[in-house]
């Protein structure tokens, strides 16, 4: 019975999550009680609770901190929860996602008349979960985290009552979603059986010496849980439900997904091959580099085939482009099969991340900003955007380029560098080459829409001033705050990535 006993809560380590949720249940709370004029409140609360929850990753930087624990002779010291570099990094991601992806939704809860309650407790709901996922440690609890992020997101955007694209939206979000789900819990019970264990470390020591009569289960278990985790990091072949999730969804839900919805798929699919199935690496190395090449290629080819004058063209723009740049996330996570230090590969996916995290978002605002006067939201919205909000077509044309790699992007120049010597180190020079041709190609779609920018406006509606917000404003400016200084410092996002050991 000793191995079973679990240790004290070290309630320190679990706070990130814990006050996102906390808080959330508040609002739900607070919403019963509240009048109707008085509900603008409720996204206060939920701002000043992810503030809160990004504080209190403060005093856990000074070292590792785990809890949960198995204790006694045979627990191994193997734990549930542990807040490592790794697991800030990723926190930090998320929580600062959140608390953009708030700011951006404040004129839009207004605009469509979205619930603002259950808009509210859904966004912390959702983002409570993503920020335990990174510090799980065992597949049970990896599970729910990924579903408590997943769960709410379904309902976030299918949020615009009475209109069927949103409804569509959510509908082909939550199938893709459950299948992936239901393949990960085979294929987890599957290790499970294989190893009678569900911790990380522990599963990467049992899967060297598994029974042979139980190896062919062992291998399925592996194969089927890296599939689950592809489809939620929409990875082609499973990116199907992307573009028609993103243009149905209400923006700020679109921009939520894109950045935390990936941090989520990623980070689990970085703690099952990394940390619990090191010794399949032959297998799982490969086919994520050959996933890799699949997933940039086949979105940033859609991105450049992408109509200007279609309706949705911006958003369907982004959401290729957003798979597109899963492609690349892919390539460390591949190399660190090959590499000797897989942890140096993975502080390359983490830094990528952190660049794309703030400026996608800073996109999207950008896009939400336009949205407000041009609901249909082409590309071709935005032709006159400098005459009109020269800050704010400063902005998005510094947003592009970041995510395109050029100059005065820094950053995502930078991080394309980080991620392509990743590969480079790895010997994986076939995938190096293939992302030079791929960046080539989104060169041309993102340097496109930039153009359109400081182009002069045909038509009256091109000419007409911007409806802006203070929230939108913060937002935008928030974003481009942090994409300058980083460009300005690119170091700092190496060294606080590479300090992301797990």
């Amino acid at each position: 019975m000793g191995s079973s006993l679990v240790q004290s809560v070290d309630w320190l380590a679990i706070a990130p999550p814990t006050i996102t949720a906390v808080v959330a249940l508040g609002i739900l709370v607070a919403d019963l009680f509240l009048p109707e004029g008085r509900k603008p409140l409720l996204g206060w609360i939920a701002v000043t609770g992810l503030v809160l929850a990004g504080l209190s990753l403060l005093p856990l930087l000074d070292g590792d901190r785990s809890t949960f624990c198995l204790t006694g002779t045979t627990g191994g010291g193997a734990c549930s929860y542990t807040a490592d570099h790794f697991t800030l990094a990723i926190q930090l991601l998320v929580l600062g996602g959140a608390l953009l992806t708030a700011l951006l939704s404040f004129s839009d809860i207004a605009d469509s008349k979205l619930p603002a309650g259950e808009f509210w407790f859904l966004l912390l709901s959702s983002a409570a979960g993503a920020a335990l996922l990174p510090a799980s440690r065992d597949l049970a609890t990896l599970v729910v985290a990924l579903e408590v992020a997943s769960l709410p997101a379904f309902a976030l955007v299918g949020l615009r009552r009475g209109d069927s694209r949103s409804s569509e939206a959510a509908l082909k979000f939550f199938l893709s979603s459950v299948t992936a789900t239901a393949v990960t819990l085979l294929g987890a019970s599957f290790v499970y059986a294989a190893t009678g264990t569900l911790h990380l470390t522990r599963i990467a020591e049992g899967l060297t010496h598994v029974d042979p009569r139980l190896a062919v289960l062992a291998q399925a278990g592996v194969a089927l849980t890296l599939v689950g985790f592809a489809f939620k990091t929409a990875a082609v072949p499973f990116h199907f439900w992307v573009p028609d999730t993103y243009a149905g969804a209400p923006l700020p839900v679109a921009a939520y997904l894109s950045v935390i919805g990936k941090a989520v798929g990623f980070t689990g699919l970085i703690l099952v091959t990394v940390v619990a199935f090191p010794s399949y690496a032959d297998v799982w190395a490969p086919a994520l580099a050959v996933l890799a090449a699949l997933t940039m290629t086949a979105g940033n080819v859609a991105a450049l085939r992408q109509r200007s004058d279609r309706e949705r063209s911006a958003v369907r723009l982004l959401a290729w482009s957003s798979v597109g740049q899963a492609g690349y996330l892919l390539v460390p996570i591949a190399a660190a099969g090959y590499a000797d230090d897989a942890s140096r590969a993975i502080g390359s996916t983490v830094a990528y991340a952190l660049m794309y995290a703030a400026v996608n978002l800073g996109a999207f605002a950008v896009a939400a900003l336009v949205a407000r006067t041009s609901p249909a939201n082409r590309i071709d919205d935005y032709r006159g955007l400098y005459a009109r909000r020269p800050l704010a077509a400063l902005a998005m044309g510094f947003f592009l380029l970041c995510l395109a790699g050029l100059p005065p992007g820094v950053i995502g120049l930078f991080a394309k560098v980080t991620v392509f010597s990743a590969a480079v180190d790895a010997g994986l020079g076939w995938l190096a080459v293939v992302m030079a041709v791929n960046v080539v190609i989104a060169l041309y779609y993102y340097l496109r829409w930039t153009a359109v920018l400081f182009r002069g406006a045909g038509t009256e509606a091109e000419r007409l001033p911007l409806r802006t917000s203070r929230s939108l404003t913060a937002a935008i400016a928030l974003a481009a705050v942090t994409g300058v200084v980083l460009s300005g410092a690119p170091q700092l996002v190496l060294r606080f990535a590479s300090q992301a050991l797990l």
